[in-house]
């Protein structure tokens, strides 16, 4: 018997009182990644197991999150998956509100950050990694949260019984490479929507309602869930659950546990996780899977660095 898929209709918005003065669910995942992420790093430094003071965790997590996780993440995704556009327009780099993120991004410019912060207060670069890893992917597991609720970064065709799908997927190019109508995906786009209750409201007012939108659409993985437990609250749990169990541990060990565990998993998920639209591939691999394959290579030099002259914390009373 054929399954009813789930038709996804979240809004992206929590509160939205006009078109242009809204509370985002994306915006409310990086604050409360944020918090958590501080919240992990304070309980690490209440248990002497962090180079940062606990009274130094929040003036670094709120200087970490700008230049370190905004700004990388802005930046990566121009260069890694909007150069052409960014070249052309370079100011588009400011329009936040268009969105535009990329992990890997937001990844290299936290590490950046953290080696600029521990030359200037005279502290171990690997040392902050081990304790920040900790903490870190609960953000992006909040993010991979958001990304759900607006619908986007959807997955790969599939039948599985817990498929869904997004609406959205007609404003992606696969939808007509799938076989969807091609004025129907124009229509929808010169109309300017872009998110799923939107979509939903055009069917349901100026054609065949939900029946007909759910007849042209394609059942879904839910990556986005997939990734957030994969890439985020998982690998958050396993990195904490060492840093407590082995509290001597050489500095640059768990970051580079962090690097591994973070791309086995990206690139593992992303066999079900549809490309980005326009998105080409390397060498058979998606964008994801790629450049996340250098970061094993740098997972081991940084477990190489902590086998050969990371530093241990001393011994506790």
């Amino acid at each position: 018997m054929h399954l009813a898929y789930y038709l996804h209709d979240l809004s992206p918005h929590l509160i939205k009182i006009t078109d242009s003065i809204a509370v985002h669910w994306y915006g409310l995942a990086y604050v409360l990644g944020f918090y958590l992420t501080y919240l992990v790093m304070f309980f690490l430094a209440k248990r002497g197991l962090s180079e940062i003071k606990p009274e130094a965790v929040a003036d670094f997590i709120t200087l970490v999150a700008l230049f370190g996780v905004v700004i990388g993440g802005r930046v990566g995704y121009m260069l890694l998956y909007n150069f052409d556009e960014f070249i052309r327009a370079p100011w588009i780099f400011f329009l936040l509100n268009q969105g535009g993120m990329a992990s890997h991004g937001g990844i290299a410019g936290v590490a950046l950050f953290c080696l600029w912060y521990a030359r200037k207060h005279h502290i171990s670069w690997t040392g902050i990694g081990d304790t920040l890893v900790c903490g870190a992917p609960l953000g992006i597991f909040l993010g991979r949260i958001a990304n759900f609720i607006n619908g986007e970064l959807f997955g790969r065709v599939t039948n599985v019984s817990w498929a869904m799908k997004f609406p959205t997927e007609i404003l992606h190019r696969d939808f007509v490479d799938q076989g969807g109508a091609y004025d129907l995906a124009v229509d929808v786009q010169n109309r300017g929507l872009q998110h799923s209750p939107d979509i939903i409201a055009f069917f349901e007012q100026h054609r065949g309602g939900r029946a007909e939108l759910e007849a042209v659409l394609h059942p879904r993985h839910p990556s986005q869930l997939y990734e957030a437990l994969g890439e985020g609250l998982l690998l958050s749990l396993v990195l904490l659950a060492i840093r407590i169990k082995f509290p001597r541990l050489p500095h640059g060990i768990l970051t580079g546990i962090f690097f591994i565990l973070y791309a086995i998993a990206r690139i593992s998920l992303e066999f079900v996780r549809q490309p980005d639209s326009g998105s080409e591939m390397i060498l058979g691999l998606t964008k994801g899977q790629f450049f996340s394959t250098f970061m094993v290579v740098v997972g081991l030099l940084f477990i190489g660095y902590g086998v050969k002259w990371g530093k241990r914390a001393p011994e506790q009373a």
